[in-house]
């Protein structure tokens, strides 16, 4: 399937992002610190004649332009919403990871009428505590100061399972070149405005759409736990647990997590076909 590159400017800033297939939409959005090539499993495998995939960079990362200072979740969703005026659609089913998972749930606070379905991966519905603010802007100054690389060995055997680290090296060797090559001022905007994220608790309990939760087993960041409790708050919500992997399903078991994608989007169509 032929993948198309393109650049807008959207809220005045040029993102790039990727395009392929056609039909339904659907849009995935990347984590803290990667850009969207994190997704090439989902858009190979998805992508096709009735299915377009459409993966953007979000600003600061990837070839997308960097905006220093604090980006918060609302600016990167509205960056999303614009790309879909950019590209003609009106809705899409919308997905994210980490980081990305919180920026569409701000989607949803902001573009409810857009959603057509829902996927939360890896990610957290709270607000962070104070400790947790601090720790997130320190976090900016040391990218700032020390660049990506140092951040990016430390945390590698926590964005994929350490045992994937061995046992999947060119994966391990993707994760790692993602997070070194992310801009710092990028990344420390991002940091700076999820450290004033608010809790998306109550909203998941309006929504209305299919919606897919998945987490790996060992995920050390968002655990189960943390799954758990953002589908118990989605009415009808599905949860999936990807054995044999961390932080990031999507790569490290990308046939099961794919799997799961499909399921939601199968969702998606059957509830169209009863409303049509």
């Amino acid at each position: 399937m032929e993948v198309r590159t393109g650049r807008a400017v959207v809220n005045g800033v040029t993102i790039a992002y990727d395009d392929a297939g056609a039909g339904e939409p659907l849009v995935l959005v990347h984590g803290h610190p990667f850009d969207r090539s994190m997704w090439a499993p989902q858009v190979a495998a998805l992508a096709g004649p009735t299915r377009r995939v459409v993966v953007p960079d979000l600003r600061g990362y990837g070839q997308s332009e960097v905006v220093p200072g604090t980006t918060p979740l609302g600016a990167f969703a509205r960056d999303i919403a614009a790309l879909l005026d950019h590209l003609g659609l009106d809705g899409a089913v919308i997905g994210g990871l980490s980081m990305g998972g919180q920026i569409v749930m701000e989607f949803c606070r902001l573009f409810p009428e857009r959603v057509r379905g829902l996927l939360l991966a890896d990610t957290f519905a709270g607000a962070d505590t104070a400790e947790g603010r601090r720790a997130r802007r320190d976090q900016a100054e040391r990218l700032l100061r020390e660049g990506m690389g140092p951040y990016a060995e430390e945390v590698l055997t926590k964005m994929i399972a350490p045992y994937n680290a061995e046992a999947l090296p060119e994966v391990a060797a993707h994760v790692l070149g993602m997070m070194r090559a992310a801009p710092p001022a990028g990344a420390a905007a991002a940091l700076r405005g999820r450290a004033e994220r608010p809790s998306y608790g109550d909203l998941l309990g309006t929504v209305t759409v299919p919606t897919l939760v998945v987490v790996g087993r060992d995920d050390e960041f968002t655990p189960v736990t943390d799954a758990e409790y953002m589908r118990d708050r989605v009415p009808g919500a599905t949860l999936v647990v990807v054995e044999g992997a961390g932080h990031l399903p999507n790569l490290e078991r990308p046939r099961r997590f794919n799997e799961a994608l499909r399921g939601l989007l199968s969702a998606v169509e059957d509830a169209a076909a009863l409303a049509s």
